[in-house]
C-alpha cells in the first residue's frame, strides 16, 4: 500500500514524497524578474515532493497581476535560476507553472495597454491586481478583453513552446500547463465563455482543441515526462463556467492520455472553498474522470488538491485515489510541511496578510522542526 510518505517517480521527475507544493501567486517579483525573496521562499519549501511554482506568463500579454515573475525576458530566466540551484542544493524538484490569464487582466498590464485577450469577448466578473501611478497597489476590475482571431492563435502556441523551453534553460525539472481557474486555457475549454464558432468553438472537441495544441507544443519541445497540466473542473474562479463539466473534461484527459505526461493536477470543487461545489445539474464523477485518463493509456500522476488535511491526504494516496496531493496556504507558514506531517505536528494557520507584497514576520523567518 503506498503512503504519502513514499517516494515516487512522477514522469522523469524522481521525488523524495507525494507531497507536492500547489502554486501560489504572492505579487513578490517587480518587473517581472524572480529575487532574493523568490530563492529564499523557494529554497525553505524543498522538502515538498514536487513544489509547482507561482503562476509564471509566458508572455507580458499573459500577465494579469502585477508584480508576478515571468519567463519571457532575460533577466528573468536568469532570476529563476537562482531560485532552481537552491532549491536543488537543498535537495529538492521544482517546476514552473507556464500561465496565459486571457481575460483576466487589465489594459495597464498589457502591451501598449491594450486589451486583454479572450476566445470570445467577454468581460470577467473578477478582479485582478495592478500598480497605481502613485506606485501604490490595488485590486481593480479585469477589463474588456478583445477575442483572438484565429490567426493568432499559432503565436500564443508558439509562446507556449519559448516558455517552456525557457524553463527547462533555467534550471526547472519540468512545467505545469496552467489550464484551471478560468485563464485562458479554462476560458476556451467552457462554454460560459467560449462563444467562438470556428474551429475552437462550439462542440467539447473544438473547445478542447486549444489546450491539446498547448500541450503538444510544450511535449514536443521538452517531451512528456517533463510536463504537466492543472486543471479545475468545476471551479466558478474568474467567472468561469460550464453547465456540463463531465463529458467536457472525461474527454480532455482522454486526449491527454496521448502525451504521457508526468501528471495531471486536479483541482476539485471550486478553487480554495467548498471541496463538493458542482457546477451543472450532476455531482462532478471526480474518480470517472481518472477512469476516463486510465482507460485511454495515461500513465501521469494523478495529484488531487483543494482544502486536503493530513488524514484526508493519507487516504486519498493509500486507497489508491491519488498519487501525490498538493497543498497551498499551509506550505505559506508551514515551509517544513512534509516533516510535521509525517511526524503529525501541530501546523500554524495561514495569515492571509502575509499572502502578496514583499513578506511579512513569520514569512522568511519561520522556525523549521527542530
Amino acid at each position: 500500500m503506498p503512503s504519502l510518505f513514499d517516494p515516487m517517480t512522477v514522469g522523469g521527475i524522481p521525488v523524495a514524497n507525494r507531497i507536492a507544493m500547489a502554486p501560489l501567486t504572492r505579487n513578490r517579483s517587480p518587473g517581472a524578474v524572480p529575487n532574493d525573496l523568490n530563492v529564499t521562499y523557494y529554497e525553505q519549501r524543498a522538502s515538498a515532493g514536487l513544489i509547482v511554482t507561482e503562476g509564471t506568463p509566458i508572455s507580458q500579454q499573459g500577465q494579469g497581476y502585477a508584480d508576478v515573475p515571468g519567463l519571457y525576458l532575460p533577466e528573468s530566466i536568469e532570476g529563476w535560476k537562482r531560485v532552481t540551484e537552491a532549491v536543488h542544493k537543498a535537495g529538492g524538484k521544482i517546476v514552473t507553472q507556464i500561465w496565459h490569464v486571457g481575460r483576466v487582466s487589465h489594459t495597464s498590464l498589457q502591451p501598449n495597454g491594450g486589451a486583454p485577450v479572450a476566445p470570445s469577448a467577454i468581460t470577467a466578473k473578477s478582479k485582478t491586481y495592478i500598480i497605481n501611478p502613485d506606485g501604490t497597489g490595488a485590486f481593480a476590475d479585469t477589463s474588456a478583453p478583445r477575442a483572438l482571431d484565429i490567426s493568432e492563435i499559432p503565436g500564443i502556441l508558439e509562446d507556449y513552446r519559448k516558455a517552456a523551453r525557457a524553463a527547462v534553460d533555467a534550471g526547472f525539472d519540468g512545467v505545469e500547463i496552467h489550464a484551471a481557474n478560468g485563464y485562458l486555457i479554462d476560458q476556451f475549454l467552457r462554454s460560459g465563455t467560449n462563444h467562438r464558432t470556428d474551429a475552437y468553438g462550439g462542440s467539447i472537441e473544438n473547445r478542447v482543441r486549444f489546450a491539446v495544441e498547448v500541450v503538444e507544443a510544450v511535449t514536443k519541445e521538452i517531451g512528456g515526462s517533463r510536463t504537466g497540466i492543472r486543471i479545475s473542473p468545476v471551479t466558478p474562479a474568474n467567472d468561469a463556467f460550464d453547465p456540463n463539466p463531465q463529458p467536457l473534461f472525461d474527454l480532455l484527459v482522454s486526449k491527454l492520455a496521448d502525451f504521457d505526461l508526468a501528471f495531471i493536477h486536479v483541482i476539485e470543487g471550486a478553487t480554495g472553498g467548498a471541496r463538493d461545489f458542482q457546477q451543472g445539474d450532476k455531482p462532478f464523477d471526480w474518480a470517472g474522470m481518472r477512469e476516463a485518463y486510465r482507460k485511454a493509456g495515461g500513465k501521469g500522476a494523478w495529484m488531487v488538491n483543494n482544502g486536503y488535511d493530513r488524514d484526508s491526504a493519507m487516504e486519498a494516496v493509500e486507497s489508491g485515489r491519488a498519487d501525490m496531493v498538493s497543498f497551498g496556504k499551509l506550505f505559506i507558514s508551514n515551509p517544513d510541511l512534509p516533516e510535521r506531517l509525517e511526524k503529525n505536528l501541530p501546523l500554524a494557520d495561514a495569515n492571509r496578510e502575509t499572502f502578496y507584497g514583499g513578506g511579512a514576520p513569520g514569512y522568511t523567518d519561520y522556525p523549521t522542526v527542530a
